[in-house]
């Protein structure tokens, strides 16, 4: 099975009046979205599956991923992507999926990194930046990709 992992873009401060849940993406974060989205296209990411965290910053840049891609199916909110989410449980549903296919997942750090190790069974899977996708191909990450970046870089 083919992973994209991505953390979210650049969002709003958390305030008193504003929890962490309800942190939406800046015009920043909105743009890195979209382009990094579009740096997927070009570089064969054709998810069978998108999931997201629920929180608002993470459905945002996966809608906006997706339009950039274009992509046409449904996005599901899987609250294990959430901050404290069990991995777990993330990778038992990926058993669910067709192991020939693709699945996207926006989510958070330090949750990712955690995932992303567990997926290619290394202890230094790199954090990944906001907007930036990682891709792990049959347990090896194969490369990590920024929304400002040229081409991937490999790993």
């Amino acid at each position: 099975m083919i992973v994209f992992l991505v953390r979210h873009a650049h969002a709003v401060e958390e305030t008193h009046t504003r929890d962490d849940s309800a942190r939406h993406l800046t015009a920043v974060g909105r743009r890195a979205a979209r382009d990094l989205g579009r740096r997927l296209r070009w570089y064969d990411c054709t998810p069978a599956v998108i999931w997201t965290s629920p929180l608002t910053r993470a459905v945002m840049t996966a809608e906006l991923l997706a339009q950039s891609m274009p992509w046409e199916g449904v996005i599901e909110s899987v609250p294990a992507l959430a901050p404290g989410g069990s991995t777990r449980e993330l990778m038992a549903a990926m058993r669910e999926l067709d192991p020939t296919g693709a699945v996207l997942m926006v989510g958070h750090e330090p949750g990712l990194s955690g995932l992303g190790g567990m997926l290619n069974l290394a202890d230094d899977f790199p954090a990944l930046r906001k907007a930036e996708a990682a891709r792990i191909d049959d347990r090896e990450l194969r490369w990590l990709f920024a929304y400002d970046a040229d081409a991937p870089t490999a790993a």
